[in-house]
């Protein structure tokens, strides 16, 4: 019997995705996602041409790492992909071919904390994937000082630490704020 490959790093998706700010990868249960090529993955997702190529065939874990890269696979699917968060997948690849995966991951790992944070104290049970799309699209220092200036305000206001709905009101006031500064839209086309 064949053992599928499990990567090293499964919160960066050989294509770039950020596995690791991903909502499934924070949902509970069995629609849990464990990140590309990770725990069971391959029972959840038993086939990708690109973890095909990259991990099952070259070994890599990432697609940074492929002297073809960007490959016709990648080449544009960051402007043409409908997933939001496709959108900063090749810069995710260009930035562990240049500087290494472990420099990605350090930063990845500020923001996935970030995150956590995040979920843990200003989710009200409707935004956990508004604040996954924040964390992988706006700019550390940027999630860091919206983060900071709600909380200020929080406590200027004298809202109950409790109250998640006036708190992720607030933060997502921010947040949006900080992602007209770079031309993103990090809300969900409505249905």
């Amino acid at each position: 019997m064949k053992v599928n490959p499990i990567k090293t790093y499964p919160t960066i998706a050989c294509c770039g995705l950020d596995c690791g700010l991903c909502p499934t990868f924070y949902t509970q249960g069995p629609s849990r996602c464990p990140g590309c090529s990770g725990l069971d993955f391959f029972n959840k997702h038993p086939s990708c041409s690109i973890i095909t190529c990259c991990v099952k065939k070259n070994g890599f874990e990432t697609c940074a790492e492929c002297n073809e890269f960007p490959c016709s696979r990648l080449k544009d699917w960051d402007k043409y992909d409908s997933f939001i968060c496709h959108r900063i997948s090749l810069s995710n690849l260009n930035l562990i071919k240049e500087k290494g995966i472990k420099e990605f991951i350090k930063q990845q790992k500020k923001r996935i904390e970030l995150l956590e944070h995040v979920l843990k104290n200003f989710n009200e049970g409707r935004s956990k994937s508004f604040y996954c799309i924040a964390t992988a699209l706006v700019p550390i220092k940027d999630l860091e000082q919206a983060l900071k200036n709600s909380e200020e305000r929080i406590k200027k206001e004298n809202i109950n630490f409790n109250d998640l709905k006036t708190k992720s009101k607030i933060l997502k006031e921010y947040l949006n704020e900080s992602a007209k500064n770079y031309s993103l839209k990090l809300k969900l086309r409505k249905k």
